[in-house]
């Protein structure tokens, strides 16, 4: 029974749908789906992302596939290939066996759901979305492994980092590069294993980043004839930026919460962008209560809860990769322990809009997909893609299910990828966390150098989820992560290396102050700290400043906090960013191609040396006195802050610099509706994530969801989406919820029927095809 503001419901035969299916729209766009068994409801869940999210997710299926240049051109060749090499190829029975019994049905399901819409569109019966339109394309049927064989959106862990490294040394003592990304814990140079003597090209992972690249539109790209195909085969440093991954989550225990159960807070951080990477849905059958957040190209949920359970993840950055140097003789082989071996090469027709299809050849070391081939020398991945269990997210079929944590870490054996950090709670009061994931066992090297190829360096294995570490019911009465080292103290770093790299700890160390400073903590506290702005980086660079000078004393009577509306916050993000830490690359690096390497200065590395801490990392790069360069830099910010913002300080604001913007990834060809610009707070390093790219400040990755789970009120939980629950430009929904997002607000969570009842508008509904 809808509400009494519900429209005429609209209805559609669906081909597979054994009883009728209902969705409920709420005033944001969230459907509320209901049937009468779960091949239903997922059925139904699949066909609700086609009519909602119908271009992105074609547009991903096609990326993934190696499918683009069918539709649009010789440009998308080289992606296309790039993709091919990190496709799924091993065992199907294996693969589906690691998600749960029920994996492969619920899949065929949803893939039925999505097929099922695209011929409602071929039928006249469900409008085709503009974008297939403007570009001449249709939306393509889907086959049920589709949905776990592309690997390349999951991965781009550390590949990057060990050529640079590698590179860096050639240039550089090891220490600088802690500049770049400090090490934890800490190693030496002895303790990396054996470094090889090689040089590597700086192109040597154009093909790796190709492969993991979103899909990007110009008009000369668009334009591209079959003899320019070779020249798309690179992802220049604007795209290469929103890699980035990071999330915030905690649980509070009920000895903490004002209600005696615990409450849940989970924020996903990926790139920004429209339509949203993320989908909130509530899915209910006889049997399951699922309310979350997924991505609409899957089925299920990855965050969110069951009704007894509540759950989410974030980034555990384990090491789920290895760059491998290969040795090739005379003929191409490549050196295989004490002899040689064939490189495999798989041949594979790609279909090009306009032409023939094209071969193109795929080549690999053993498992292992080769991106580069030079004189004698090749170059491979080994990662974690390749084994069965790793298409990302999807071992949550299994555990959004789980009603004890038993269970919950038992249906985590099978998750492979990416590495997560995993917390849940349910309303017996049960509280746990445990890092999820392939992690490879490594003998003799960590992971943080390329390696050579010829067999030494084989993993063994994984470390078997029974072996990672847990928390359970904690003393200090919560569990949270922040993609921060959070291995236990006594873990064995040399006997079982996960990582040592990871983000930075300053959220971490917020959330934990809070959380920790709390008594009777609510639902409304963990919005507050979700939104928070507090940056540790100026918690330890504002009080070393020393002297009188304007500047000084503008930052020194600051709050600290990385407020939109914030003056002093505007001038210590452009200092920090275009003035300190460029400095201190500048002077580690006075060459154009170390300083390359080193990128952007780590903020936190650059918080310790402006302390005075650090003092090998200083003496490696030359700082002699900080507190000359802080002056110097702080002047010259100071000076570019009045050219930008104009002469009053005190009208000078953070969201004046730093505004988001969502924009489709057909923007360059197809200006369709931009969201924004949205004036937000916070920065890279704030609790509230809104990480943007130096040269400039429009905030690149920010808080895909946001949600808070109260297991005493399930209907006081709260969330939000940016920009909108919709694809389509012309919906109500496809930007609806952004400044919302941007202002830290948040819409009702409704999970009980009374409560779904109470927010519907709109319903659609679903009856099976007569024949069926």
């Amino acid at each position: 029974m809808a509400s009494s503001n519900d429209e005429s419901p609209q209805r559609y035969r669906i081909a597979g749908l054994t009883k009728p299916a209902s969705l409920r729209l709420d005033p944001w766009g969230v459907p509320h789906i209901r049937a009468g068994s779960t091949h239903d409801l997922f059925l139904a869940q699949g066909f609700n992302a086609a009519r909602d999210r119908l271009w992105q997710i074609d547009l991903w299926r096609k990326r993934g596939l190696g499918l683009l240049a069918g539709d649009f051109g010789p440009g998308y060749l080289m992606q296309d290939r790039a993709a091919r090499l990190f496709l799924y190829r091993g065992d199907m029975a294996a693969e589906w066996a690691n998600y749960g019994p029920d994996a492969q049905e619920i899949c065929a399901a949803f893939v039925e759901g999505i097929n099922a819409a695209v011929a409602l569109i071929e039928a006249g019966e469900l409008p085709l979305p503009p974008e297939f339109t403007h570009f001449g394309t249709f939306p393509a049927r889907w086959r049920t492994e589709d949905v776990v064989r592309i690997r390349s959106h999951a991965l781009s862990r550390n590949a990057d980092s060990e050529v640079k490294r590698l590179r860096l040394l050639r240039l550089t003592d090891a220490i600088v590069d802690e500049l770049r990304v400090p090490l934890a814990p800490p190693l030496t140079l002895e303790e990396w294993g054996p470094i090889p003597d090689v040089d590597l090209p700086p192109d040597v992972l154009d093909v790796y980043h190709l492969a993991t690249a979103p899909v990007t539109f110009s008009a000369e790209r668009l334009a591209a004839g079959l003899d320019d195909a070779p020249r798309w085969n690179h992802v220049d440093d604007s795209r290469a930026v929103v890699q980035s991954e990071g999330s915030n989550n905690w649980i509070v225990s009920g000895s903490r919460t004002a209600s005696g159960l615990p409450i849940m807070a989970s924020d996903p951080h990926r790139a920004l962008g429209c339509p949203s990477l993320r989908y909130l849905v509530h899915l209910t059958a006889p049997g399951l209560d699922l309310i979350g957040a997924g991505e609409p190209s899957s089925p299920g949920i990855m965050a969110g809860h069951n009704g007894h359970s509540a759950f989410s993840l974030t980034i555990f950055p384990a090491d789920q990769e290895d760059v491998q140097i290969h040795r090739l003789d005379h003929n191409g082989r490549y050196a295989d322990g004490g002899g040689w071996a064939e490189v495999r090469v798989i041949r594979e027709m790609v279909p090009v809009r306009g032409q023939r299809d094209q071969p193109v050849d795929l080549p690999f070391i053993r498992e292992n997909p080769v991106v580069w081939q030079g004189d004698g020398v090749a170059v491979s991945i080994r990662t974690v893609a390749t084994d069965p269990g790793t298409a990302p997210y999807m071992a949550c079929l299994a555990s959004m299910r789980a009603k004890t944590w038993d269970q919950f870490r038992a249906a985590l054996a099978g998750w492979g990828a990416p590495s997560t950090n995993q917390i849940y709670a349910d309303v017996t009061g049960t509280v746990g966390w445990t890092p999820a994931g392939f992690i490879p066992r490594r003998s003799g090297w960590r992971g943080m150098v390329p390696v050579t190829g010829d067999g030494g360096f084989a993993w063994d294995g994984f470390i078997p989820q029974a072996e990672l570490p847990q928390i359970l019911n904690p003393d200090a009465g919560y569990v949270q992560t922040a993609n921060e080292m959070n291995l236990p103290s006594d873990w064995d770093h040399a006997e079982r290396p996960v990582s040592h790299e990871w983000l930075n700890d300053g959220r971490a160390e917020r959330i934990k102050s809070v959380l920790g400073g709390t008594r009777g903590h609510t639902v409304g506290d963990s919005l507050k700290l979700q939104t928070d702005t507090l940056s540790p980086i100026a918690e330890v660079i504002v009080p070393a400043i020393i002297g009188s000078s304007e500047p000084a004393q503008f930052l020194r009577h600051w709050d600290l906090f990385v407020a939109a509306d914030s003056a002093p916050a505007a001038l210590f993000e452009l200092w920090l960013t275009r003035h300190l830490g460029p400095a201190l690359v500048k002077l580690a690096a006075p060459d154009a191609e170390l300083a390359g390497l080193l990128g952007n200065a780590n903020p936190e590395m650059v918080a310790a040396l402006m302390a005075g801490r650090c003092q090998h990392v200083a003496d490696a790069i030359g700082l002699r006195d900080r507190h000359a360069l802080m002056q110097q830099t702080l002047d010259a910010a100071w000076a570019e802050a009045h050219a930008v913002m104009g002469n009053d300080p005190f009208g000078w604001r953070w969201g004046d610099l730093h505004q988001a913007r969502f924009a489709p990834a057909t923007a360059a060809v197809d200006p369709g509706p931009m969201v924004g610009p949205l004036p937000v707070g916070g920065s890279s390093n704030t609790v509230m994530l809104t990480e943007y790219d130096p040269p400039g400040f429009r905030p690149l990755v920010g808080a895909s969801v946001r949600m808070v789970v109260d297991l005493a009120d399930w209907d006081a939980s709260r969330w939000i989406n940016a920009p909108g629950q919709s694809g389509d430009p012309e919906s109500a929904h496809y930007g609806d919820l952004a400044p919302l997002w941007a202002e830290g607000e948040y819409v009702p969570m409704s999970y009980s029927e009374p409560a779904v009842q109470r927010v519907t508008v709109r319903t659609i509904e679903l009856i099976p095809q007569q024949g069926d």
